[in-house]
């Protein structure tokens, strides 16, 4: 990062004004992002609520067709945020608001979801907390007027997603779900809650749970009658969401089969490497073998933060010294277990200041008590460093060069998951995964992300099977997933579940990590002996999140 403070431009302050704009209209992004002056409330989920965010970021689009581009660095912003407001538009044109429901990253979800990042430390964080608590009632109502709209004009979600988010709702409901347990173990660092307010969070937390048994009888009896057998979005839809998360318009159908081709390479790969393990072994075989091996288990979540943090902690410690300028504040990464049991591994960015700092956590299934160390060590990487944080963390960091929307909210999947899928391979580049059963931990998880972009784009596109006999569909896919992932039964299900619902996601991160080296085997030709792959990393990071055609761009420049 350069000392010098870039003075703010006119497309600097329309970026600016678009993230406070957000903030305001979704408080739960605020939340995201470490603002907290919303932390009270939700945004508005109702019909009229989508149309405000729509009418809003129309403006915001006209403001940065009109603005003047005063060097490379607002080139990147008006390319980025231009493209990233019409790509909203286009899905609310496309309708896809009014079935917006499935297992992982939609409100039903994202309500629940916003307590995790919410400051506890204080009576008065508690305070807020129990505020907006008791705002979860009309937030779901929200969202149940859109879903009810949808049903109307004919715009549901597949069925298979209201089923299973019934079954979510359920478990965040009980009487030792989250909202129970998180009104009950309320406790403030620096004393006693109030009585007070210990009734009122209790109260809230209990109005909370209503509003939630709400959502999942009108899923139940409402919405899953209505809804469609058909999890396929269709090609026209599937093209918006691909562009969405990768920020890059590609070929489907030539992706289609570089995914076909990538996995079977990722399979040999494995088969190379279970013989290192077990001479002569199969790739199940060698699993099995690792699987018996006590020294790489760990047992019981509190085991599996501990390795977390001290492993997370070791990588930055080294490759700070070495491969990568890492800041202090980039340095503190702290490792979570969820508190929910959902089977998501996920990162979340620190704030702007880095009071609360990058976090890596792990949503333990249900059932899930042991872990292998083999398997996980490049969810480290992946997660932490040299993958998300050292990424995200890197463009919050660097805000003497990047306006606040560059910073925060910029990006797509296919620039995080892709870059996080590049650290993977990069980091048995340099010597991290020296051990034969690391390697095979990693490249199980290249080859699930390689299985899923043949099976995201054949679902949802339809495409012949393999095997030849007949079109893809869900029991396939789980079919297809099982073969492909070393995985439990329950993980794998939800997986599927999620790709699903959440189309063109899954892809993204292997696609993402082969635009990535091709981005930077083009550099690397174009710079010949002058090139350092050092400086490419920092240069690619210190644009912070971009669509990739955006980092494409920039990067030629």
């Amino acid at each position: 990062m350069t000392d010098e403070t870039r003075t703010p431009t006119q497309i600097d302050k329309i970026a600016d004004a678009w993230v406070d704009t957000l903030a305001e209209l979704e408080p739960t992004l605020a939340t995201y992002i470490g603002r907290s002056e919303y932390n009270d409330r939700f945004g508005d989920y109702s019909p009229e609520g989508q149309e405000r965010l729509v009418e809003e970021g129309r403006k915001t689009l006209a403001a940065l067709s009109a603005a003047t581009v005063d060097d490379d660095v607002d080139a990147v912003t008006k390319d980025d945020l231009s493209r990233e407001i019409q790509l909203e538009l286009d899905l609310h044109d496309a309708r896809w608001h009014l079935r917006d429901l499935n297992v992982i990253a939609s409100h039903a979800q994202n309500i629940r979801s916003a307590f995790d990042l919410m400051p506890t430390a204080t009576a008065e964080d508690w305070s807020v907390i129990a505020t907006r608590l008791g705002a979860v009632s009309g937030a779901v109502d929200g969202y149940i007027a859109t879903l009810r709209e949808g049903i109307a004009q004919g715009v549901v979600p597949a069925r298979r997603q209201v089923v299973e988010v019934v079954t979510q709702v359920a478990r965040y409901t009980a009487d030792g779900g989250f909202f129970a347990t998180f009104a009950a173990e309320a406790a403030p660092e620096d004393g006693q809650l109030p009585a007070s307010l210990a009734r009122d969070l209790a109260d809230n937390a209990n109005a909370a749970r209503v509003a939630y048994d709400h959502l999942a009888d009108f899923l139940s009896n409402e919405l899953a009658p209505a809804a469609t057998e058909k999890d396929a979005v269709g090609r026209e839809l599937y093209a918006l969401h691909s562009r969405r998360f990768l920020g890059a318009t590609i070929d489907l159908d030539e992706t289609y089969e570089w995914g076909v081709e990538e996995l079977a390479r990722m399979v040999a790969e494995q088969e190379s490497v279970a013989n290192e393990i077990k001479p002569g072994a199969s790739v199940e075989e060698a699993v099995a073998f690792l699987e018996q091996d006590e020294s790489r288990k760990l047992h019981g979540t509190e085991a599996l933060q501990k390795w977390m943090q001290e492993t997370s902690d070791r990588a930055i410690a080294e490759l700070g010294k070495t491969h990568f300028d890492i800041a202090d504040p980039i340095r503190r990464l702290e490792c979570m277990i969820a508190p929910t049991r959902e089977g998501g591994i996920y990162y979340t960015g620190p704030t702007d200041d880095f009071s609360r700092p990058g976090r890596m956590w792990w949503s333990v299934p249900e059932g899930v008590e042991d872990f292998d160390t083999w398997r996980e060590l490049t969810t480290v990487y992946h997660e932490g460093v040299p993958g998300h944080h050292l990424q995200i963390a890197q463009a919050v960091y660097n805000r003497a060069q990047l306006n606040t929307y560059r910073r925060l909210l910029g990006g797509t999947s296919g620039h995080a998951e892709g870059w996080a899928l590049y650290a993977e391979r990069l980091m048995e580049q340099l010597g991290f995964l020296s051990d034969p059963a690391d390697r095979l931990g990693m490249l199980d998880g290249q080859r699930m992300r390689a299985a899923r972009v043949v099976l995201d784009i054949g679902v949802h596109l339809e495409k012949e099977r393999p095997d030849g006999d007949g079109p893809w569909d869900a029991a396939f896919a789980l079919e297809f997933m099982r073969r492909n992932v070393n995985m439990s039964d329950e993980f794998v299900q939800f997986e599927v579940n999620r790709y699903l619902g959440w189309p063109g996601q899954a892809p993204s991160y292997k696609v993402g990590q082969r635009i990535w080296e091709q981005l930077r085997d083009d550099v690397a030709e174009r710079e010949g002996d002058a090139f350092s792959i050092k400086q490419f990393h920092k240069r690619a990071l210190d644009i912070g999140g971009v669509g990739l055609d955006t980092l494409r761009a920039a990067l030629s420049r």
